[in-house]
């Protein structure tokens, strides 16, 4: 727009942590560019979706905040998309460039190929401490991940799990299985 360039890139994430090894991917292929905006969106623990976004010295709401207009609009959590601007010598104003950002985003979303997720199911499990590593593989094995590990409780372990809806019962009789029957569950919102 106006002699600037604009690239857009949308990948995938599964947390935020990948959000920010991806966005410093983007930002060590384009060490030149003038901005590196970027906005992301998981689903985390909670019920909502974490939002965080950043305008990287553009005026305040102008480059971050668009792009996860951008990404809410297109439906989609666990995605990331950073927009690199090479400025062009032209003044785009504030609308301007949220315009430009939020455009930019849209058509390397509208572009990226795009897959159904899984609804995720959440739970609590607290198993024998001796059990600990065999129930994480059990949890990889049917798509999920332990979100947070405690180990408070006298010889258990406490793992808050993430796992595909319809994996979750079946988990739990994997484990209830594994531990004979010494098995905790609370389910998680």
């Amino acid at each position: 727009m106006e002699g600037s360039r604009f690239i857009a890139t949308a990948f995938p994430v599964r947390d935020e942590a990948a959000a920010r090894a991806g966005i410093e991917a983007i930002r060590a292929e384009f060490p030149d560019a003038t901005h590196h905006c970027w906005a992301y969106r998981v689903q985390g623990a909670g019920a909502e979706p974490l939002e965080r976004s950043h305008d990287d010295g553009e005026p305040a709401g102008t480059g971050g905040p668009p792009i996860g207009q951008a990404i809410r609009r297109a439906g989609l959590v666990d995605t990331a998309v950073v927009v690199t601007r090479y400025f062009g010598g032209t003044l785009l104003g504030k609308g301007g460039l949220a315009r430009a950002y939020r455009s930019a985003a849209s058509l390397a979303l509208d572009s990226a190929p795009s897959a159904s997720v899984p609804r995720l199911g959440r739970a609590r499990f607290s198993v024998p401490l001796s059990f600990d590593g065999q129930a994480r593989h059990l949890v990889a094995r049917r798509g999920g991940r332990v979100d947070e590990a405690s180990y408070g409780d006298a010889g258990r372990a406490v793992l808050d799990v993430s796992v595909p809806a319809d994996a979750l019962d079946p988990l739990r009789e994997d484990l209830s299985s594994l531990t004979k029957g010494d098995l905790g569950v609370t389910p998680l919102a």
